[in-house]
């Protein structure tokens, strides 16, 4: 009897092991973006800046405040190659070599994930950051959930294939509640969300023109200013640091870019030559610009994205 006891009491446990089971591989973790971690950002900091870094005197934004980039100076009104007026923010210095944002599909599918944040693995000061990401695909299973994976590594822990897109985004990571309200074309300004090591990063995105990779590089679009003291390798207080040459009593530059959104080679990382600024009244497009005399030639290569024309 005890013997029978014994296996009746196995047989009634079997169903209850199977379904404890079934239910383990059922649980699906996700993360979730409203109690995730936020993580710090300080676009000014030495390691990341590089015409904007902050000092004790310049004013520029503490590490992770909110910055206002609808301000100086981070917005330009400069000219168009025919003398039209134009604004463009600047992001300050980036490399041609983009940094890598990783998209989620499900198999067989065309649109990304719905719900499922983009994720990055650098952040501003980090090697390897840049403002400009290549779109690396990322195929994952029908049956997959929005939020899954919130990382890199996560991505690789989980066997996903990820294939390198031609396409890059302009997104500059910013801290929370930051705020560039002005964009060429009508799309939203406000912050979207990613991930960063399941971690919840913001950034913004400007899409004036899709642009893509050339051999794997960002490409690049010429642009012409002039500061208030010509660039000097001995003056420090030259250059950028002195700011840019403006009309007397206003914002107005004559710095000048070579194409426009509209333009089939317009890119927002522009290569940066400086004219003499004792030239400054005769230059009022790009012809003129590129007339007048030279004050230093392709010195930095800079995201500044258009945002308006007049």
């Amino acid at each position: 009897m005890k013997k029978l006891k014994s296996l009746s009491c196995l047989i009634m446990l079997i169903p209850c092991l199977l379904s404890c089971s079934d239910n383990d591989e059922a649980i699906i973790s996700i993360h979730d973006p409203n109690k995730a971690q936020r993580v710090t950002v300080d676009r000014f900091s030495s390691a990341a800046g590089h015409l904007q870094v902050r000092t004790a005197s310049n004013g520029l934004p503490a590490a992770n405040a909110p910055v206002n980039f609808d301000q100086g100076p981070f917005i330009t009104k400069g000219l168009g190659p025919n003398g039209q007026t134009v604004e463009y923010y600047n992001f300050d210095v980036q490399t041609t070599t983009p940094a890598p944002i990783w998209v989620l599909f499900r198999e067989g599918e065309t649109d990304p994930v719905s719900g499922q944040m983009n994720i990055i693995d650098v952040l501003p000061g980090e090697a390897g950051y840049n403002d400009f990401w290549q779109v690396v695909k990322v195929t994952v299973p029908k049956n997959y959930q929005a939020n899954q994976v919130a990382s890199y590594a996560e991505i690789v822990s989980a066997g996903y294939k990820a294939e390198p897109t031609t396409s890059l985004v302009n997104c500059p990571v910013v801290p929370e509640g930051s705020t560039a309200s002005k964009r060429y074309i009508n799309e939203p300004s406000t912050l979207i969300k990613g991930w960063y090591k399941e971690k919840v990063v913001y950034y913004f995105s400007f899409t004036e023109k899709n642009i893509d990779t050339s051999a794997g590089k960002v490409p690049l679009s010429p642009i012409y200013v002039s500061f208030n003291i010509n660039p000097s390798a001995s003056n420090p207080d030259s250059g950028p640091a002195s700011g840019f040459k403006a009309e007397a009593g206003t914002d107005q530059t004559h710095n000048v870019v070579a194409t426009l959104p509209a333009d089939a080679g317009y890119s927002p990382l522009w290569l940066v030559s400086a004219f003499d600024n004792a030239a400054f009244d005769d230059v009022d497009d790009l012809s003129s610009a590129q007339a007048a005399s030279s004050a230093g030639s392709g010195l930095a290569t800079v995201n500044c994205p258009i945002v308006k024309m007049n």
